[in-house]
C-alpha cells in the first residue's frame, strides 16, 4: 500500500468521529428541530434578515466581535513577542501566566467584571475620585461591558496562537536586519509581523468565533439591553421555546463563525506562500 493509502486509512477514524459525532448532529439541531420543519426554519431566516431589530442584533454582534478581535490583536501580538524573543529565565513562568486565567471558570471570571465596573465598583468609584464625573457611570449593561470581559475571556487564546507563530520565526532574521540598519520597528513591521500572519489569523479566527458565540459573559455583563445572537438563542430555546427563531438564530451564527473562518483560511494560505 502507498503512502497516500495508508494515510487515507489513518485519516477514516477521525473523519468517521467528526461527520457521526459531530456534523450530523449539528445538521439535525439546526435543520430539524422539534415540532418544526426546514421551509418554517427558513421562513423565519429570511425574516430575521429583513427585520430591523434582528439587524441590530446582527450587527451588534459582528461589531463586538470585531472589536474584541483588534484589541486582543493589539495587545496579545506584542506580548507573544516579548515573551518569544526573551532570553529570561522567567520566560517560561510569566507565559504560564499570561495564559493562566484559561485555567479559572469563565462565571468566576465575569462575575470579578460586576464587581469591577458596578455603579459602587472600583473604576467608577476611580473615576469619581478623580475627577472625571460627578456620580458614579453606568458602565455595567453597556457595549464596553461586553468588549472588556471577552477580551478578558479571549486574549489567552491570541496569545498563544501569536506565541507560537513568532517562535517559529528565526530570530536570527532580528539580527540580520538590525545588522542591515534597519530600525526595531521597521523590523518588527517588516520581518516578524508578515512572517507571523498564520499565527495572527489563527488568533483572530478563534477570538472572533468565540466572540459571537459566547453566551454567559455577554449575558451576565450586557444584560437585556445589550442583545446579542447567543443570547437570542438561549430566550428562543428556553423561555419563549420558539424552535424555529432558534434554529435561525443558530444558523446565522453558523454562516458568520463558517465565513470567518474561510476568509481566515485564505488569508492564512496567502501569508504562507507570501
Amino acid at each position: 500500500m502507498n503512502r497516500r493509502g495508508s494515510a487515507a486509512l489513518l485519516l477514516l477514524p477521525g473523519l468517521a468521529f467528526l461527520v457521526f459525532g459531530f456534523l450530523a448532529p449539528a445538521m439535525g439541531i439546526l435543520f430539524a428541530a422539534p415540532g418544526t420543519d426546514a421551509g418554517e426554519i427558513f421562513t423565519r431566516l429570511g425574516a430575521m434578515l429583513t427585520d430591523p431589530y434582528d439587524l441590530r442584533i446582527i450587527g451588534r454582534t459582528v461589531g463586538l466581535g470585531l472589536i474584541v478581535t483588534l484589541v486582543c490583536l493589539t495587545l496579545g501580538f506584542p506580548i507573544a513577542y516579548i515573551l518569544a524573543r526573551s532570553t529570561s529565565r522567567w520566560a517560561g513562568v510569566l507565559l504560564a501566566l499570561a495564559i493562566f486565567p484559561l485555567l479559572l471558570s469563565n462565571v468566576v471570571r465575569t462575575f470579578g467584571w460586576l464587581v469591577i465596573l458596578g455603579s459602587n465598583g472600583a473604576l467608577a468609584q476611580l473615576l469619581v475620585s478623580l475627577g472625571v464625573t460627578d456620580t458614579p457611570p453606568q458602565l455595567l449593561y453597556t457595549p464596553f461591558a461586553i468588549v472588556m470581559g471577552l477580551t478578558q475571556l479571549f486574549l489567552p487564546l491570541a496569545i498563544i496562537a501569536c506565541y507560537s507563530a513568532v517562535s517559529q520565526v528565526d530570530a536570527g532574521l532580528d539580527d540580520a536586519a538590525r545588522g542591515l540598519g534597519a530600525s526595531r520597528r521597521r523590523t518588527f513591521w517588516d520581518i516578524v509581523v508578515p512572517l507571523s500572519l498564520p499565527g495572527l489569523v489563527v488568533a483572530a479566527t478563534l477570538v472572533f468565533a468565540g466572540s459571537v458565540t459566547a453566551y454567559t459573559t455577554p449575558y451576565l455583563l450586557g444584560g437585556s439591553r445589550q442583545r446579542m445572537l447567543s443570547t437570542e438563542l438561549y430566550s428562543y430555546s428556553s423561555v419563549t421555546v420558539d424552535w424555529a427563531s432558534a434554529s435561525a438564530t443558530a444558523i446565522v451564527m453558523t454562516i458568520l463563525v463558517v465565513l470567518v473562518s474561510g476568509i481566515s483560511a485564505r488569508l492564512g494560505r496567502r501569508g504562507a506562500t507570501a
